[in-house]
């Protein structure tokens, strides 16, 4: 009766299955992170834009738009590319909308970061 078995050891399976939580352990938070700043560069990305389309609709009006409503009507496409129902943009607080501060602010809905849009560039 000489039988051979094929097969792994219970010792070898918990070492796999130490090795695939030690990797787990270390990979998700990294991937979460990614995510985040994914989320933050799209709303970068989205100030951007805005910042392009204040620039152009103070060259053809010769002022800024006051509001999000205004620069809607002049650039439609930058507007509706940024407003997908997960980014908030909003007026800065005390803006002047004139060639002092013409800016908004731009933050995703699961993101960390607020983007601020000024005539110094993106905050």
């Amino acid at each position: 009766m000489n039988q051979k078995t094929a097969g792994f050891t219970l010792i070898e399976l918990l070492i796999v299955i130490a090795i695939i939580g030690i990797l787990a352990a270390v990979l998700i938070p990294n991937l979460i992170g990614a995510r985040v700043r994914a989320y933050d560069s799209a709303a970068q990305t989205c100030a951007k834009q805005i910042g392009t389309a204040q620039e152009i609709y103070q060259i053809d009006s010769n002022t800024y738009a006051s509001t999000l409503a205004t620069l809607s009507t002049f650039d439609s496409g930058t507007i509706k590319s940024c407003n997908n129902g997960k980014l908030t943009v909003a007026a800065l607080t005390g803006a002047t909308f004139d060639s002092r501060n013409y800016g908004f602010t731009v933050v995703h809905s699961q993101g960390k970061r607020t983007w601020s849009i000024t005539q110094n560039g993106i905050q």
